[in-house]
């Protein structure tokens, strides 16, 4: 993913056009900071620097944000103390093998990160940085790490709790209140891919916005949690509003694939009724649906329509009950009150090789700078392996972790003439904690303002934690030149080294990344023939479209033969949004139509396991088909209209598969899926 690119006009604008959230969200970070700086003086702790660091470290825009963001800084700061104190304890005196295991450690956290999302991820971060900034040092005086990780999880803590408190007190900006705006616009984009789907025009970009928007809201929806009751309320009702979207956007593809099976004549019949559809999703008025719903139940009522028009008008008829059901859910998002039958959360794709692969070189870029140390005998290069451990640690488990290390370097680079010119040049003629203050506060507050501009905040955060750290606020200050270009050349060299070697051991999505999507795909497809309903729709939306925008990411970029991987996404897609339908309309099946159910959706999973989709494989599933459509028509328990859906269900389901088993003979199919997965 291409991260945002540095803009002289958002410098600008920034530090001389704040607004006035910038402004206070500055103001408040000096406050918490200071605060922070005071007390850690005021109880001689060792290395100050850290509380007001982590101050700027864990600050957000919002309370929620910044309580989340604390607490699980500090749950990973104690997992780090330990086993800080427990590799010290074990190979403190084999410095090789202390390396290695350091260089392991770093890639399970950075693996861990990898494959888990927000507080998760973040944990696994600071269980790696923790360790980096304790147990590297150490190394020097094995006998007090103990003492040296029990001060800076004092440190960190103070600053934690400084920043928590600033955050509540002082101007607190509440992320459940951007909920209620953040989920009507993924409601609004909803309808509109909705609108889309159903228009058959434009389907990638809708699609996409509607997919991304859900997997965004659900993200800052974790937030929420830690802001009270009205949070946690908003929170679980935005889970009830991103599988009712989900359901949309998989009852218009619905009504899309059935369209293509209707002759002329059945197109000329509905086309009015999908238009005056279209219609009422882009104007969101809801007084329109009912007249339509009308319309609807009465062109269902005609006898002439063929059997594939009248599916098609029933699963139309779905699309409006999604639109009822969606509105319902915004405005309980809005009004934080909680809906019956809220989901569990979204759940995404997790490619374990490429995390572990990530991992791995992650160690290998720690173990480049500490070769560089051993062989240099250079006396700062502890610092560069110390450096180089934070970095890998923050950095390596995201998609672009050079660009990311690049960003922090420039950062570190800005801040050492910063830095020499306040710890050597005016600290050394001032007295007392005001103008300590006041020499640190001046660089702090602009890059503050910094800080809230996404595309200068990756810099300005850096300059913030290693201006702090060059200073090196204490009660006994040492002013050495050499010491301090030391320190600052170990800094960078750490980075620099770091980025090298993650810049030269690519892992950008290849097609055997792709395969591995695939293989996953089916996994989940298979899986979604025996997981329980009620949860399957977040389960496997919520996969399915962050598979669709992580190849979305990559589609203009890659050659014409291998776009297909975005068809493979959306036929997974449809194949999985029909086997929810069936699934829903059989469920209640009792006697042999259930039998002939289960028999179906085993053959299917089986078909998806061993050996997966070829053009071999395309007329395989139709005998099964066949055998549950007949019992379907000898049934006589289910509702006429759940018997109509489930038909419309198994014809759809047996489409797709064709469909996508003829595509897997325009390009070499993957391996199939052991069922030992």
């Amino acid at each position: 993913m291409k991260l945002p690119s540095f803009h002289v006009a958002d410098l600008w604008q920034a530090l001389f056009a704040p607004a006035p959230s910038d402004l206070l969200f500055a103001a408040r970070n000096l406050i918490a900071g200071g605060l922070a700086l005071y007390l850690a003086l005021r109880l001689d702790f060792e290395q100050p620097q850290w509380a007001l660091t982590t101050v700027f470290i864990v600050s957000q825009s919002s309370s929620g944000m910044v309580l989340a963001k604390g607490a699980y800084r500090l749950l990973g700061t104690l997992v780090g103390a330990v086993v800080s104190i427990l590799l010290i304890a074990a190979l403190g005196q084999a410095p090789l093998l202390f390396l290695l295991a350091m260089a392991l450690w770093l890639a399970f956290c950075t693996t861990g990160a990898s494959l888990l999302r927000n507080h998760a991820a973040y944990g696994f971060v600071l269980a790696g940085y923790t360790t980096a900034i304790i147990a590297l040092p150490a190394t020097a005086a094995p006998l007090q790490v103990f003492d040296q990780a029990v001060a800076r999880c004092s440190e960190i803590g103070l600053g934690i709790i400084c920043a928590s408190v600033a955050s509540i007190v002082l101007w607190p900006r509440r992320i459940e209140q951007a909920l209620a705006v953040q989920g009507r616009a993924a409601w609004l984009a909803g309808r509109r891919a909705a609108a889309s789907e159903l228009l058959g025009e434009d389907q990638r970009k809708g699609l996409l916005e509607a997919l991304g928007r859900i997997v965004t809201v659900d993200a800052q929806r974790d937030h929420a949690w830690f802001e009270g009751p009205q949070g946690r309320r908003r929170s679980q009702a935005l889970r009830v509003l991103s599988r009712d979207l989900l359901g949309l956007l998989r009852a218009a593809r619905g009504v899309a694939r059935q369209r293509q099976m209707l002759d002329p004549e059945d197109t000329r019949r509905v086309e009015p009724l999908i238009r005056a559809t279209i219609q009422a999703l882009e104007d969101q008025q809801a007084q329109t649906l009912s007249p339509l719903a009308l319309r609807l139940e009465q062109a269902l009522a005609d006898r002439s329509l063929s059997a594939e028009g009248h599916l098609c008008l029933v699963q139309l008829a779905q699309v409006l009950n999604r639109v009822e059901q969606s509105a319902d859910s915004i405005s309980a998002v809005e009004q934080a009150r909680v809906p019956p039958g809220a989901p569990g959360a979204l759940s995404w794709h997790r490619d374990i090789e490429q995390g572990v692969l990530g991992g791995l070189r992650s160690a290998l870029a720690f173990l480049a700078v500490a070769a560089f140390w051993l062989l240099s005998a250079w006396p700062a290069g502890l610092g560069a392996v110390s450096i180089c451990g934070v970095v890998l640690s923050l950095f390596a488990g995201r998609e672009n972790p050079a660009a990311a290390c690049l960003n922090f370097f420039k950062g570190i680079a800005l801040s050492i003439p910063v830095a020499g010119f306040v710890g050597l040049g005016l600290l050394p003629g001032w007295n007392g904690f005001p103008l300590l203050c006041l020499g640190l506060a001046v660089p702090l507050f602009f890059a503050s303002l910094c800080m809230s501009r996404p595309k200068l905040a990756p810099i300005a955060s850096a300059f913030c934690i290693f201006f702090v750290n060059n200073v090196g606020p204490s009660n006994l200050m040492t002013y050495d030149l050499g010491a301090f270009l030391n320190k600052a050349m170990a800094t960078l060299v750490g980075v620099g080294i770091a980025v090298v070697v993650l810049r030269l051991v690519s892992l950008n999505p290849g097609e055997h990344h792709y395969r591995r999507m695939f293989k996953a795909s089916l996994f989940d497809l298979a899986q979604l023939t025996s997981r329980p309903p009620e949860q399957a729709e977040s389960w496997f939306g919520g996969r399915m479209a962050d598979r669709l925008i992580r190849v979305s990411r990559y589609w203009q970029m890659q050659p014409e033969h291998r776009r297909g991987h975005w068809d493979n996404g959306l036929l997974g897609l449809d194949l999985g949004d029909e086997l929810l339908q069936l699934r829903n309309c059989l469920d209640p099946a009792r006697g042999p139509l259930a039998v002939e159910r289960d028999q179906y959706l085993a053959q299917l999973a089986a078909l998806l396991r061993h050996g997966g989709l070829g053009p071999t494989r395309t007329e395989q599933l139709d005998s099964a088909s066949q055998a549950l459509l007949a019992a379907l028509a000898r049934d006589t328990d289910l509702p006429v209209q759940t018997q109509e859906m489930a038909r419309a269900a198994i014809l759809q389901l047996q489409f797709t598969w064709h469909r996508w088993c003829q595509q897997q003979a325009t390009a070499p199919a993957p391996s199939a899926l052991p069922a030992s997965a």
